[in-house]
């Protein structure tokens, strides 16, 4: 007989289900076996003087990207002062805030068992897999990571302080700290999770319609309001003459439940995280219509973070966290993980989803629905840094399509939310000039430059927006 069945064998009962013992499916044990292998062979990689070493230098360099986002000013200041002195003046300043977390000895941890939420979606890679890593245990930490069934749950159990940090969308902490869509509650990002990653996809029906401008009547799946795939969607549409809010239908729909509502026909298309944009190719009922990065190349989508009291009462736990993640994100930018990282979150308690689905979208080698096999790398990627300026433009929306109304401090609130190192604060006895804040830097969104210095003048540029 087969190693998964054996009827004629009168020293075991004879179970219907797997033969590990388990309830679950042939390709679900598959599945959980290729995910340990993978995990011991990341864990292995991850404990390497090799590993440890660019872990390190990749957090060093995301905290001095920080301080000098132009890289003209970096070289500059360094040209100025010499490397030794940039070095130890960079390490008296870094870093406030969360970037603190980095140059602090570690502290005595004020809690060590922790409930951390995730939406599974490839966005929360580096949050999910520190855990079957261990990277949470080398901090000291007891960590569960709790799948959610939707963004609005995530929102209420943070209130409600039933998690004690979460996998968010990076418009959602600074929603919950003005108040809109639910009590006012500080909230505060740590670190960003993933860039680019997302995708327009629309149904098979339309393989012919790839033009926005004829897309009036459509109906599409966003996951929340307060989202970035809200608000790339309605400037790509406003970009091409469609009013988001007269002209289509937004619908919030959880990321599980898209591709069964593309497939059912409730929706033309939606605008959402992978890894249901592919999910929908290898279901054969969608087609990938644009990639989000190719609208803004390094946009933030989704972030990690806590209430802003949790930090303030458990510094140190927030700063064992914050290794964790920033180790995690370390391990996910490096490309050559990419494979192993897929089979890792693929089983049924992380993404549930099947490990072609997630290569796919990691390796950025993907099949597009259209008979293509394209080759984009960065498709997603993760750096995690928090800029100022992104905070800034989600601010810009919110306001452009109605849901923050009145006048905005916009620096002021993102800088209580967004978590970033300021180097104006504390290098100026270095006689170095900042032309800009550290931590804003400008942004292209389909041809369009933004600078987060003049928020208003760029809301007023559009033709198609609520604000007043």
């Amino acid at each position: 007989m087969s190693e998964f069945f054996d009827p004629y064998n009168a020293d075991r009962p004879l179970m219907m289900k797997c033969s590990c013992g388990r309830d679950h499916t042939l390709a679900d044990h598959h599945a959980e076996v290729a995910a340990d292998s993978a995990a011991v062979e990341l864990r292995r990689r991850s404990e390497t003087a090799e590993f440890e070493a660019y872990s390190n230098e990749f957090i060093e360099a995301t905290l001095v990207k920080a301080l000098f986002p132009q890289d003209e000013e970096r070289r500059r200041f360094l040209r100025a002062v010499g490397k030794s002195t940039a070095m130890a003046a960079i390490a008296s300043v870094l870093p406030v805030a969360s970037m603190q977390a980095m140059a602090q000895e570690k502290g005595s941890l004020e809690k060590t068992n922790l409930k951390i939420g995730f939406i599974p979606i490839t966005c929360a890679t580096p949050l999910i897999m520190a855990h079957p890593l261990g990277f949470y245990q080398k901090q000291g930490l007891n960590v569960e990571v709790t799948k959610t069934a939707g963004w609005a749950l995530v929102r209420d159990k943070m209130i409600n302080k039933e998690y004690d940090a979460t996998h968010f969308l990076s418009p959602m902490p600074l929603a919950i700290s003005q108040g809109l869509g639910s009590n006012a509650t500080p909230m505060n990002v740590a670190t960003i999770q993933n860039i680019n990653g997302q995708a327009i996809t629309l149904a098979l029906k339309h393989k012919n319609n790839r033009d926005p401008k004829n897309w009036k009547g459509f109906k599409f799946g966003i996951p929340f309001d307060y989202s970035m795939h809200n608000f790339l969607l309605r400037y790509y549409l406003a970009e091409n003459g469609i009013n988001p809010d007269t002209d289509v239908q937004l619908r919030v729909i959880p990321p599980a439940e898209m591709v069964a509502n593309l497939r059912a026909g409730n929706i033309d298309g939606f605008l959402g995280p992978d890894p249901f944009n592919q999910r929908a190719v290898y279901d054969e009922v969608g087609f990938i219509h644009v990639l989000t990065k190719d609208l803004w190349n390094g946009h933030p989508c989704c972030a990690f973070g806590t209430s802003t009291e949790f930090i303030q009462k458990n510094p140190n736990t927030f700063a064992a966290l914050y290794r964790a993640v920033l180790t995690s994100a370390a391990m996910a930018r490096d490309p050559k993980n990419r494979e192993l990282i897929a089979k890792v979150i693929a089983p049924s308690q992380y993404l549930n989803q099947p490990e072609a689905v997630i290569n796919q979208v990691l390796t950025g080698k993907f099949a597009d629905g259209l008979g293509k096999i394209q080759n984009v790398p960065d498709r997603a990627d993760f750096d995690p840094m928090p800029w100022q300026s992104m905070a800034v433009w989600m601010l810009t929306q919110m306001k452009r399509w109605g849901y923050l109304k009145g006048d905005v401090n916009y620096k002021q609130v993102a800088e209580k939310v967004f978590l970033i190192t300021d180097a104006r604060k504390h290098m100026k006895d270095l006689g170095q000039p900042f032309t800009a804040g550290p931590a804003y830097v400008k942004h292209k969104i389909m041809g369009k430059e933004f600078d987060a210095a003049k928020p208003e003048e760029y809301l007023k540029s559009f033709a198609i927006s609520k604000a007043a």
